[in-house]
């Protein structure tokens, strides 16, 4: 695809605006974009500007904002406001000092409160099954709270049957 502006450079810089449900599409090579006054290019991409713009944007929170502005480490002394501005904790005690609001943004991420990581399908065997085995045991200890004792019952079961899984690889 050529520039849209000068027709001769291929287009390297597409931007997609979207203003009051009309979407228009811009496709410029570097050199017109760099001169096109519709696209800003000083502005700074922060993951930390991100993560603190999705806190922003959560608008069904149960969470009151003044609650949210009046919360405080105690170890530390960070604010949830500081925390806001810099996009950053300041110590790993601010992880329970803003739990609420900080579940909500790692759910939103992740899709998971907890953050399980990756494991390589090769050489994980034995981690990969500790790690469901203790998945596994978690949503156990839900459904006995909630006394649903027929998925206690099947989740038992494949916790046993993936321990002597474990058992007979070592």
């Amino acid at each position: 695809m050529l520039c849209e502006n000068c027709n001769k450079r291929p287009a390297t810089v597409h931007l997609t605006k979207i203003l009051n449900d009309k979407k228009t599409e811009l496709h410029l090579c570097e050199q017109c974009a760099k001169q096109s006054e519709q696209i800003d290019f000083e502005t700074s991409f922060s993951i930390n500007n991100f993560l603190t713009s999705l806190l922003d944007s959560i608008q069904d929170s149960p969470i009151k904002v003044d609650y949210i502005q009046a919360t405080k480490c105690d170890y530390c002394g960070m604010t949830y406001g500081k925390f806001k501005q810099l996009g950053r904790l300041g110590c790993s005690k601010c992880y329970s000092a803003f739990r609420e609001k900080l579940i909500t943004l790692i759910k939103r991420i992740q899709g998971n409160e907890r953050h399980i990581g990756k494991i390589p399908k090769r050489a994980g065997g034995s981690i990969r099954i500790r790690n469901e085995i203790g998945e596994l045991k978690r949503k156990l200890n839900e459904a006995i709270k909630t006394e649903a004792f027929e998925k206690a019952v099947v989740l038992r079961d494949k916790i046993r049957e993936l321990e002597n899984h474990l058992r007979e690889e070592i």
